[in-house]
């Protein structure tokens, strides 16, 4: 996702600001910063713009769902349900607590399945994670019901959606918790980080104070604070938080611009009868920041993956035999190779996600997905969207032949 295409005097302008104050550190050394808190505003722009009540910037997109999960006291043998098309940090973040993840499978928008999910619920469920993957959403309405029956926590991985919306609330923001990737390849980007978004008191509260190790940031000697619980290092850096302000005024330019592109694609395309497309929930308007389309077969989608980039049409995914993002290559996980030894808890709950997830090979095995550039021009999207109906067209007309 292309927030590095846009870089230019904003973002100078901001890391100068903190070269020239020469604090990189976001927290301490007030005297030397001439007013200059980057992190703070950023955390400030970011929660008005997802319209929550607050917002913390972390180091990364796994760093939010860490801190997340730790603030809504998810720990040792809980258990997350999250789908089984996300890429790997989602579990990461739950093993990173103790807890363990539920694979679960998904349906035609690509995410959760609320029957699914439901069927998937015990006495150790404690929190519902939905991956809104390739900029668009799950049914957040059915899974936030099934989570008010059962009382568990919502907790939204929108680290690939940002600037999405549900019912016409920001993604992120309809769930106890949301969450967003700002790395290299993000919708907009801090070089790395990530953020937290919720209207929560306590959630905020426990959030700020433990990806900084437990500080509880009381006073201005940052040596006589106190710690009043366990925390870790999971702090931005001045640095990158002033990239992430001025690449947080572009997202309205950006999802413009890549809405434009998308589609012209997509219009390209429905001369493609046996092209179908992702279901975006009633009341969702996604990103752009994928064209996510379906072919009949899974013999096809693997063929028109092929025709696509024989026909010069880059940036296209089959994400079945993707190695980081589908659960069928995540031998690590569902082998439990860990350089640290698994707790036996974890060990046996892990044993759950050795089966088979029809529903998701069916959806994803059909999926091709197609990132959206910033940076291409009129004519450049006009030529692409002709070449990608020419590859799928001849693709179907072998397989009637």
């Amino acid at each position: 996702m292309p927030g590095f295409e846009l870089f230019g005097a904003e973002e100078k302008k901001e890391v100068q600001d903190v070269l020239d104050n020469g604090v990189l550190m976001r927290y301490g050394f007030d005297p030397m910063r001439n007013g200059h808190h980057k992190a703070l505003e950023l955390e400030r722009d970011l929660a008005k713009r997802m319209q929550t009540q607050y917002a913390q910037v972390v180091s990364s997109g796994t760093a939010a769902l860490t801190v997340a999960l730790a603030c809504a006291g998810i720990g040792s043998g809980d258990e997350v349900i999250m789908p089984t098309f996300t890429f790997v940090a989602s579990f990461e973040a739950i093993l990173s607590v103790g807890a363990v993840p539920v694979l679960c499978d998904i349906d035609d928008t690509l995410t959760l399945d609320p029957k699914a999910v439901e069927a998937s619920i015990t006495s150790k469920t404690k929190a519902i994670m939905p991956v809104h993957m390739c900029g668009s959403m799950a049914d957040l309405k059915a899974l936030k019901a099934i989570c008010i029956t059962h009382n568990l926590i919502l907790l939204e991985d929108a680290c690939q959606a940002i600037g999405a919306t549900y019912d016409n609330k920001p993604l992120g923001s309809y769930g106890d918790l949301g969450c967003f990737s700002f790395d290299y390849v993000k919708t907009i980007t801090c070089g790395e980080g990530g953020g937290i978004i919720t209207n929560s008191e306590i959630f905020a509260d426990r959030a700020h104070k433990y990806q900084d190790h437990g500080h509880d940031h009381v006073g201005n000697d940052r040596g006589a604070e106190t710690h009043p619980f366990l925390g870790y290092n999971y702090r931005l850096s001045e640095l990158n938080a002033a990239v992430g302000i001025a690449q947080l005024r572009k997202l309205d330019h950006t999802l413009e611009i890549q809405k434009k592109n998308y589609t012209i694609l997509r219009e390209a395309l429905s001369s493609v009868p046996e092209v179908t497309y992702r279901r975006v929930p009633e009341t969702g308007v996604e990103s752009y920041a994928f064209l996510n389309i379906f072919l009949p077969t899974e013999d096809l989608a693997r063929k028109a993956h092929k025709a696509l980039g024989e026909h010069g049409v880059d940036a296209c995914f089959y994400w079945f035999d993707n190695n980081w993002h589908y659960y069928k290559k995540w031998e690590h996980l569902l082998e439990q190779k860990s350089l640290s030894k698994l707790s036996q808890e974890v060990q046996s709950g892990l044993q759950k996600n050795n089966k088979s997830f029809d529903a998701s090979d069916a959806w994803m095995g059909r999926t091709i997905s197609c990132l959206i550039k910033l940076n291409w021009t009129e004519a450049e999207v006009t030529e692409r969207a002709s070449k990608m109906v020419e590859a799928i067209q001849s693709v179907l007309v072998k397989s009637i032949s």
